[in-house]
C-alpha cells in the first residue's frame, strides 16, 4: 500500500496543480467572481436562505476571519447581500444576489464546458465512476480527518 499511497499523493499534487490552473484561467476570462471566492458563493448558495456566516465558516471548514474578509469582498462586488439578523441584531444573514446568481449560473455554465471538453474522450461510464471514486475519496479523507480539520490551509 506505501507505493500505492505515494503514486496516489503524486496524482492529487497533479489534480491540485489542474485545479489551480483551472482557476486562474477562469479569473482572467470570467472575472465576475473574484479569484478564490466561486467556491464560498456556490456554498452560500446551498446553504439555507438567510444563513450566518459563523455557519458558511462552519461548513467550509474555513477560519471566520477569512469568511468575513471573502463575504465583504463578495458584498463589495454586488455578488452577496449582508443584513442584520431580526433575532440577534449581532449577527448578519447572507443571500446570494441576483448578480451573485447570474454570475453563479456563468460559471457553472463555463466549468461545465471546461470539463466536458477535458472528459470529451471518456465514456460515460468512466466520467461516472470517476465522478463515484471521487466523492467516496473526499467522504473518506473527511473522515479520515474527524470532520473537524481546519481546511484554511488548502485554498
Amino acid at each position: 500500500m506505501e507505493n500505492a499511497g505515494r503514486e496516489l499523493g503524486t496524482r492529487l499534487s497533479e489534480l491540485v496543480r489542474s485545479v489551480r490552473l483551472i482557476r486562474r484561467h477562469r479569473a482572467d476570462v470570467r472575472p465576475a467572481v473574484p479569484i478564490g471566492l466561486a467556491g464560498l458563493l456556490m456554498q452560500i448558495e446551498r446553504l439555507p436562505a438567510d444563513c450566518h456566516a459563523r455557519e458558511l465558516a462552519a461548513r467550509s471548514g474555513l477560519d471566520p476571519s477569512t469568511v468575513s474578509r471573502s463575504i465583504a469582498s463578495l458584498v463589495s462586488h454586488g455578488l452577496v447581500e449582508r443584513r442584520a439578523d431580526p433575532a440577534d441584531k449581532r449577527a448578519s444573514l447572507l443571500t446570494v444576489t441576483p448578480a451573485g446568481r447570474a454570475a453563479l449560473t456563468d460559471t457553472y455554465d463555463w466549468y461545465g464546458r471546461i470539463l466536458d471538453t477535458a472528459l470529451a474522450d471518456w465514456t460515460p461510464t468512466e466520467v461516472a465512476a470517476f465522478a463515484a471514486a471521487l466523492g467516496r475519496f473526499t467522504r473518506d479523507v473527511e473522515t479520515a480527518l474527524g470532520h473537524h480539520d481546519n481546511l484554511e490551509a488548502a485554498r
